[in-house]
C-alpha cells in the first residue's frame, strides 16, 4: 500500500495565510495594496491615500493644470527638497563643530577650518549647505510671489497663506542665524549690525530685547551658543511642525488652486 504524503503548500498560498494573519492586517490598513481582497476602485485608492503616511499629504485627485510645470514651476517641492538637503548635510557638519567662542580666539572657527581642510568632503558638504540656504530663501520667494500672483492665496486659502508667510520668516531667520556660526569676520561684524536694531524697540523694552538677541551685553561666546541652538534645534521644529500644516491644508483646501 503506497502512502499518499501532502502536497506541500505552493508559495501563493503561504503568502495569502500570511495576508490573513493578526500581524499582517495591523501593520497594512484598509486600502492598502498588500492587504488581501484589494480592487482598483475609487475607494480603495482614496482609503490608500488616507491610511498611508506618505500619500495622505496628497489629494486622492488632482486638477489637471495642477499637472502642467508651467503654472507652479515647482517652487514649494524644491523649497522642501532644499530643507531635506539642509537638514541632512547639517546633521554631518555638526559631527565636527563645536560652537564655543570668545572675542579674542574662537573655536567654532578653528572647526570650520578643520572642516573646510581635514574632513572628509567636509568643504563640499559645508558649500552644499551653504549654497542650498541661499537656494532655499530664493525658491520660498519666488514660490510666495507664484502663489501671490496666480491669486492662490484667496479664499478658502487665506489660512495657508498666513502659514506660508511663517514659513518665509522662520527660513529667513534659519539663514540669518547660520550666517553667525563661522565666527569669522564677516559673520562677526554683520551679526553685530543685525542684532543692533533691537535697540530700536518701543522705549523701555530695547536693552531686554538686545540682551534676549545677544545673550549679553554684546556679541561674544554667548551669542554664538544661543544662535546655534536656535539654528540647529527650535528653528527647525518650528519649521516643520508649520510645513506639516501648510502640507495638509493644500489637501484639505483642494489642492492647488486655479489659475485666475
Amino acid at each position: 500500500m503506497k502512502l499518499k504524503l501532502p502536497r506541500p503548500p505552493s508559495p501563493g498560498e503561504v503568502f495569502d495565510k500570511v495576508r490573513e494573519s493578526e500581524a499582517w492586517r495591523s501593520i497594512f490598513r484598509p486600502g492598502s495594496v498588500f492587504r488581501k481582497g484589494y480592487k482598483d476602485t475609487q475607494r480603495d485608492r482614496a482609503l490608500a491615500a488616507m491610511n498611508n503616511v506618505l500619500y495622505h499629504l496628497h489629494p486622492v485627485k488632482l486638477k489637471r493644470h495642477g499637472l502642467k510645470l508651467t503654472y507652479t514651476f515647482c517652487l514649494g517641492g524644491l523649497s522642501f527638497f532644499l530643507f531635506i538637503l539642509l537638514t541632512v548635510t547639517g546633521i554631518y557638519l555638526m559631527f565636527f563643530y563645536r560652537p564655543a567662542a570668545e572675542l579674542a580666539a574662537g573655536q567654532a572657527y578653528q572647526d570650520i577650518e578643520t572642516i573646510r581642510n581635514s574632513v572628509v568632503f567636509g568643504d563640499m558638504v559645508r558649500n552644499i549647505h551653504r549654497w542650498g540656504a541661499h537656494l532655499m530663501v530664493i525658491t520660498v520667494f519666488l514660490h510666495m510671489g507664484r502663489v501671490f500672483y496666480t491669486g492662490a492665496y484667496k479664499p478658502p486659502r487665506e489660512f495657508n497663506w498666513v502659514v506660508g508667510v511663517i514659513l518665509l520668516l522662520v527660513t529667513l531667520l534659519l539663514a540669518f542665524s547660520g550666517y553667525l556660526l563661522p565666527w569669522d569676520q564677516l559673520s562677526f561684524w554683520a551679526f553685530t549690525v543685525g542684532t543692533s536694531f533691537g535697540q530700536y524697540s518701543p522705549p523701555g523694552i530695547g536693552p531686554e530685547v538686545q540682551f534676549i538677541l545677544l545673550g549679553g551685553a554684546e556679541v561674544g561666546g554667548e551669542t554664538l551658543l544661543r544662535w546655534y541652538v536656535l539654528h540647529v534645534l527650535a528653528l527647525p521644529f518650528v519649521i516643520t511642525i508649520f510645513l506639516a500644516v501648510h502640507f495638509w491644508r493644500i489637501r484639505k483646501d483642494g489642492g492647488i488652486s486655479g489659475p485666475l
